[in-house]
């Protein structure tokens, strides 16, 4: 026998699953997202009826994971900012607000003598890409809860000083 030949042509690879839209929701449903800590000024205790200060650090968030034996680099992107200030009031941004003096975000409790739980939720939009490939969006947002603070409300007594 004289020479080779090759019969059957390209040896079949099996092709890896397609990682979906719906996987990517699942993995950042299940990877713990950034809470956002509140910050306060005054912080612990304010008066009623004047500002008070609300404001936090925008959470970043991006990590490579393994789906469907493929890596997928997700990032999440906070696009809104839910305040709840403990009294029953809510306030939504886009930004997550800033310290004194920029007064992005104020609330002005009404009661005194009464300790609220403010804090702040973060909604993120996610992207994504599968093994280096284009970045893709997902349509739904993903929020997180922050933790509560503990804020005292007091009244401020005038005193007559002779």
């Amino acid at each position: 026998m004289t020479g080779t030949r090759c019969v059957g042509g390209t040896p079949q690879v099996d092709a890896l699953p397609e990682v979906t839209p719906g996987d990517v929701l699942r993995e950042v449903r299940r990877l713990p997202l950034p809470k956002a800590q509140i910050a306060i000024q005054p912080s612990d205790r304010t008066l009623v009826n004047l500002d008070t200060v609300f404001s936090t650090t925008a959470p970043q968030f991006d990590r490579t994971v393994t789906i469907l034996e493929q890596r997928v680099h997700i990032t999440a992107k906070p696009t809104r900012y839910a305040w709840h200030f403990g009294d029953g009031a809510s306030k939504t941004t886009t930004t997550p607000g800033r310290p004194y003096p920029a007064m992005d975000v104020t609330h002005q409790y009404t009661k005194a003598d009464r300790t609220h739980r403010p804090r702040v939720d973060v909604t993120f939009s996610i992207s994504y890409s599968v093994d280096g490939g284009p970045t893709q969006s997902l349509e739904q947002t993903v929020t997180t809860a922050g933790p509560a603070a503990t804020l005292v409300t007091r009244e401020a007594t005038p005193v007559l000083v002779e």
